[in-house]
């Protein structure tokens, strides 16, 4: 019952605030001091309530195993910086291209989207050479390794601009972006219609994922800062799985295993050749 203006009330509560506390009471003593309205009498009746605390947490279990659920809602937003070269006929022609995803390597990271033209297709392209793809080369920030589903998200909004054929979708990189191409390819198996990955690593386990992927892989012999063992222990992953894979060693080189490599007309042709119809 709400007190009248300037009246007097007795207030008795009685409850249990959580599972491990006694039954608890007070009194709350409301004169026309304290309370002279409907509103301020709901107002000092939801603080103390709070005050007291009732938790709805369930009865803590000691001493054994109890199954919890976490689930949180969040929201990402994705930021990502990138060179775009198109052919050069594109907008004189209506039919789709090919897409190629080029991911640099640590050296390149950063907010200078100019570093990413220091090596690969970019490099070639700044020197005047002409690709028959279109070619996304984003750039990854400084300290940070490649985000599989930024670069997946991104991917997907090229698609929506511009004419990408989908069958024909492929993907390299060089040292942490041939890591990238590896575990990108095992997040999206059915993505790209082949991959080049070149002096980087992956998981062996999950190899079987990707053995009907098409797939180059190009490593120095001597390369002292991603061991050769990295993409042997792919390739050898593959093979066991029946995969389609062919192995590039260059006896002599180092860890710039792709330098030659980019320079070499035959990865073109062979991406070229490949497409998600023919799996």
């Amino acid at each position: 019952m709400f007190p009248p203006a300037g009246g007097r009330a007795i207030l008795y509560l009685e409850f249990k605030p959580c599972d491990q506390l006694p039954w608890m009471s007070f009194k709350l003593l409301i004169n026309k001091e304290t309370i002279m309205d409907k509103r301020n009498f709901l107002i000092m009746i939801t603080m103390i309530l709070s005050l007291i605390g009732c938790s709805t947490t369930s009865k803590l279990i000691v001493g054994n195993q109890s199954p919890k659920k976490f689930e949180k809602e969040i929201k990402k937003k994705i930021d990502v910086n990138y060179l775009l070269y198109l052919p050069e006929n594109y907008e004189q022609e209506t039919k789709n291209y090919p897409l190629m995803l080029f991911l640099h390597g640590a050296g390149e990271r950063g907010d200078d989207l100019q570093k990413v033209a220091i090596h690969g297709p970019t490099k070639l392209i700044k020197q005047g050479k002409e690709f028959p793809f279109i070619i996304v080369s984003p750039q990854c920030p400084e300290n940070q390794w490649w985000d599989i589903e930024s670069l997946d998200l991104l991917l997907k909004d090229i698609s929506r601009q511009y004419r990408v054929d989908e069958n024909r979708v492929y993907l390299t990189g060089l040292s942490m972006g041939g890591y990238g191409t590896w575990a990108m390819a095992m997040e999206y198996p059915h993505r790209f219609a082949a991959i080049a990955p070149i002096c980087g690593g992956g998981n062996p386990v999950t190899a079987e994922k990707i053995k009907h992927l098409p797939t180059w892989v190009f490593h120095g012999a001597k390369d002292d800062v991603v061991p050769l063992k990295n993409s042997q222990d792919m390739v050898d992953a593959l093979k066991e799985a029946g995969g389609d894979v062919k192995f590039t060693i260059y006896p002599e080189a180092q860890h710039d295993s792709w330098t030659e490599t980019y320079n070499n007309p035959e990865l073109y042709e062979w991406f070229l050749s490949h497409s998600k119809n023919s799996f």
